[in-house]
């Protein structure tokens, strides 16, 4: 019964993992009128435009990022990613600490690959996970079934997963209305220049995402970002208060164009998270 428990929980987490992976950086708000707009004037730095456009534009990159929400979790995560057609790429994830990192090392590896193709994402598992999931390696999250996990607004989360791009974070910082140039600073060796700003969930102009951000218990986000001389985004550190603790994530992009492979994983090796679920509950 303990086993059957902790591969629930570990389908459970590693989807909430890999969804948070993509969270910090898909709230999506350039185009909707932040507290500036509502002023009746847009202070958004033309650089900022120049970064989201260059960023969006450069369609992949190389990503490195660290990743902490509360007590849940801490974990890296490196790889690529490509978004010129919904969200595609490869991360290895290692979990490093919280509950997640103790559930993985019952299931027998803290580290695994995440595929992310445009209708689902990919999680392969250790071997002692196979041996009780039927030999199946493979979890395969259908961005619907997140609906499961999030009490109905799965369907906003899985809309973030697949456009999920670098520029987001410029996005939402566009959306401050305190946003501010900080000064010019080094990241690993290139000269960027750093911006800073804060975006409070009640100031969010965009209803459902006012509501998302609300029902998580979100009550401001802060967004720094380093844009290089190519006006691409090659940092970003965002922090969220939420009312379970403070979620940081800070990502470093390299490699802007790098070629993005994404294979599906072998059918036969796959396992459905529905199924895996419904197997583990004892649903027929």
């Amino acid at each position: 019964m303990q086993g059957t428990t902790v591969r629930r929980v570990g389908l459970v987490l590693v989807a909430t993992a890999l969804t948070g992976v993509a969270a910090c950086t898909s709230q999506d708000s350039s185009d909707r009128p932040g507290r500036n707009d509502r002023a009746g004037r847009d202070r958004s730095p033309a650089a900022l435009r120049s970064a989201e456009r260059a960023t969006e534009q450069a369609e992949s990159a190389r990503v490195e990022s660290t990743t902490t929400m509360g007590s849940l979790m801490s974990m890296t995560a490196a790889g690529t990613l490509g978004w010129s057609d919904g969200i595609t790429g490869t991360l290895t994830i290692t979990y490093t600490g919280g509950t997640m990192a103790d559930t993985m090392r019952r299931l027998g590896s803290t580290s695994m690959e995440a595929r992310y193709l445009p209708d689902a994402y990919y999680a392969r598992m250790g071997e002692k996970f196979a041996d009780q999931a039927g030999g199946k390696h493979w979890i395969r999250y259908a961005y619907e079934d997140l609906e499961v996990l999030t009490g109905g607004s799965g369907g906003r989360l899985g809309d973030q997963m697949r456009s999920t791009t670098p520029n987001q974070s410029v996005k939402l910082l566009l959306s401050s209305g305190d946003v501010r140039k900080v000064g010019e600073e080094s990241v690993r060796g290139r000269t960027a220049t750093h911006w800073s700003g804060t975006v409070a969930a009640a100031d969010v102009a965009d209803a459902g995402l006012r509501k998302q951000l609300t029902e998580a218990g979100v009550t401001t986000e802060t967004v720094d970002i380093w844009v290089d001389q190519r006006n691409l985004l090659v940092k970003k550190v965002e922090k969220a208060r939420m009312a379970t603790g403070l979620m940081t994530q800070t990502a470093h992009y390299t490699d802007y164009g790098v070629a993005v492979r994404a294979e599906r994983p072998p059918q036969s090796d796959t396992g459905d998270f529905e199924d895996l679920m419904r197997k583990q509950s004892g649903t027929p």
